[in-house]
């Protein structure tokens, strides 16, 4: 499967985002899939998670209440919903997916930028 993240932007705080991952070359419901964030000289960081059923959902302490994950298997996509932006969730988003509920993704996607101005 091949991921393709879209939907950042440059936004004020307090806005929001929608961010897609659309998935290709594979069937989406396959793969749980998790959004994960980037800052230059940081290590990438989970943001949300959500099973291939969505069932279960996830979140690191930083966005929760603020951030929501969906997922659209018929339309092969992904999605987090993002609320009351802040400074400091500026970073390259990118979508991965993976089979397995534990171990190395399947897949990433090249990432999407966003950018909150305070």
């Amino acid at each position: 499967v091949q991921l393709q993240a879209s939907g950042g932007g440059l936004v004020q705080a307090g806005d929001s985002l929608k961010l897609s991952c659309i998935a290709s070359g594979g069937l989406l419901s396959s793969y749980n899939i998790h959004w994960f964030r980037q800052t230059p000289g940081k290590e990438r960081e989970f943001v949300a998670g959500i099973t291939w059923n969505a069932i279960y959902t996830d979140y690191s302490e930083s966005v929760k209440g603020r951030f929501t994950i969906s997922r659209d298997n018929a339309a092969h996509t992904a999605y987090l919903q993002m609320n009351n932006l802040k400074y400091e969730d500026t970073a390259v988003y990118y979508c991965a997916a993976r089979i397995a509920a534990i171990g190395d993704y399947d897949a990433w996607g090249q990432g999407t930028q966003v950018t909150v101005s305070s």
